[in-house]
């Protein structure tokens, strides 16, 4: 035998065990990783934009787990103010309050006609409604029925 087909036996033997080895390897199955149950990320977060929501008199403040729910969000909150002045006003101060405090540019979107503000803080919501607008819309019951269904699957 030649040294040239020598090298080619050896490499098809090396080819013909390197699947074995893969095969083992993926039978092999490595412990989940648990998540810590230390505070969220977005803990301090929420933590400012519930103290300003109280500071604005803000009424009716609901707060809805996400996680695990939507990609989008972990958290929601859902308020409601007195009138269309007073949900712009709480949709502008909660913007300038997430940027004071350093978690970055919040974005608002339908402060100017005052029936519905949202404000995108990134890991959590936050709608504010006027009381007849927040009752036409429904979104408590609405995440409440998705969470039902989720447990009856």
């Amino acid at each position: 035998m030649t040294k040239t087909a020598e090298r080619k036996a050896k490499r098809a033997a090396k080819t013909a065990a390197a699947p074995k080895e893969a095969e083992v390897a993926a039978q092999i199955k490595k412990p989940a990783k648990k998540k810590a149950a230390g505070p969220k990320p977005y803990a301090p977060l929420l933590k400012t934009l519930l103290a300003q929501l109280d500071d604005d008199k803000a009424e009716e403040i609901v707060t809805i787990d996400l996680e695990g729910r939507a990609d989008y969000a972990d958290m929601m909150i859902v308020a409601s103010g007195r009138s269309a002045r007073h949900v712009a006003s709480i949709a502008d101060h909660l913007a300038e309050k997430v940027k004071a405090e350093g978690y970055g540019r919040a974005i608002v979107e339908g402060e100017k006609t005052g029936d519905w503000a949202i404000i995108d803080c990134g890991d959590v919501i936050v709608h504010v409604f006027r009381p007849e607008v927040r009752t036409f819309y429904d979104l408590e019951a609405m995440w409440s029925k998705v969470a039902a269904q989720r447990a009856q699957v």
